[in-house]
């Protein structure tokens, strides 16, 4: 029997998180895409093998999920550099999007490659056969349409095979990808989890397990707001909102390229502009320091005052909750302007995670505590089955 390896994948707007195995391997790739040529242009293709991977991941991937199979493409750092990138366009349903299945599997591939697993998944000459247990997430608003059921379906019960091109390390060699089980958690709930439970799936925070709590994770192309009571999310109350931080993002792109003359590859640039620990909001400009702060707060300012409209709403409909936390890549990119509205109007007792890391990885890590959890109890439920009789 295949061993099977766990992977908890957060295919975020910005950037996919991932986590895997026995929490020794973690990878986080820009969520970008180019179309590209088989034998892409190389310089020095010689010294090809003497880079990281990560910067020239070039792949062809066949999928039955796929809308568009046998695709051809550039991801993530590589992609940056195409005139022809594509990141994902607000309104979209991550679930309906090959990009994410594209990523997901870009992702798997990645891990199951590595030298440290060649004992994990057979290999016959340059194909590799792998199987994962899965834990990966949807927007709260995809899950109450069912999305989370049709997402579930196209990854199970295939193989799904990533071919690496002109990859440093990698080149030549395939990939072929099998799920053992796949869980797909409403956003929103997984947060929740990361928040009370460890890794061990034992209580951290007994403060928060009765409490009624807002959770507002704000990611690139919407809104979640989940609704905790009794330890569970309430899913009528709970709400997904076409709302992130995308759009805001290519706003400030788009204005920094007309204002001053300078071309930012993606999103992501504009991302480590305004979180950047020194010198935030500042770009260079024909060599000279420039601040871009009129047009950054302007922007982030209008899309903080729609998020907090969001939280006011949901918490008249909640007046008896006691805290909200607001999570995300996007809460960390609108946290100063949330936490001024704040102060300045209602006065709500809100909370953020300090450390930018924990934050951004909240969903990776609760669906890494999640699948583990469920990869435990169906160990011991297996135990339990070939138990000897007792006579």
């Amino acid at each position: 029997m295949t061993k099977s390896r766990v992977a908890a994948i957060d295919v975020g707007n910005d950037s996919i998180k991932a986590i895997f195995g026995e929490l020794e391997y973690e990878l986080n790739i820009p969520n970008i895409i180019a179309r590209d040529t088989e034998d892409r242009p190389v310089i020095g293709i010689e010294e090809l093998d003497s880079k990281n991977p990560l910067d020239g991941i070039h792949i062809k991937v066949h999928s039955p999920a796929l809308k568009e199979n046998n695709g051809i493409f550039r991801i993530g750092n590589l992609a940056t550099k195409s005139n022809n990138a594509m990141e994902l366009d607000p309104g979209s349903s991550k679930s309906e999007e090959d990009q994410t299945l594209i990523m997901l599997f870009a992702t798997l591939a990645l891990d199951a490659v590595k030298e440290n697993n060649s004992h994990a998944f057979p290999r016959t000459k340059n194909v590799i056969d792998a199987n994962y247990t899965l834990g990966t997430g949807l927007p709260l608003r995809e899950v109450k349409e069912g999305k989370d059921a049709g997402y579930r379906s196209k990854l199970v019960g295939s193989v799904h095979q990533v071919e690496f091109l002109v990859t440093p390390k990698y080149q030549g060699l395939k990939v072929n990808i099998k799920f053992e089980e796949v869980k797909v958690y409403p956003e929103g709930f997984a947060a929740f989890i990361n928040l009370v439970l460890d890794n061990n799936g034992k209580v951290i925070n007994k403060d928060l397990i009765d409490k009624r709590i807002l959770i507002q994770d704000i990611g690139g192309l919407s809104t979640d707001i989940a609704v905790i009571k009794n330890r569970n999310v309430d899913d009528d109350k709970a709400q997904g909102f076409n709302l992130g931080v995308s759009e805001s993002l290519e706003a400030i792109r788009e204005e920094i390229r007309s204002k001053h003359g300078v071309e930012l590859d993606s999103r992501r640039d504009v991302v480590e502009i305004i979180t950047k620990k020194s010198d935030r909001n500042h770009i260079m400009v024909k060599g000279s320091r420039t601040s871009v702060h009129d047009i950054t707060d302007r922007i982030l300012l209008d899309l903080a005052k729609k998020q907090y409209r969001l939280l006011r709403n949901v918490w008249l409909k909640n007046s008896q909750t006691e805290i909200c936390y607001f999570v995300g890549g996007g809460a960390n990119v609108l946290k100063e302007y949330l936490k001024t509205l704040n102060n300045n109007l209602d006065g709500y007792n809100i909370d953020f995670f300090e450390d930018e890391k924990e934050s951004i990885w909240m969903m990776a890590n609760a669906y890494y505590k999640l699948i583990m959890d469920f990869v435990r109890k169906a160990e011991k439920q297996n135990a339990v089955k070939v138990e000897p009789v007792k006579r």
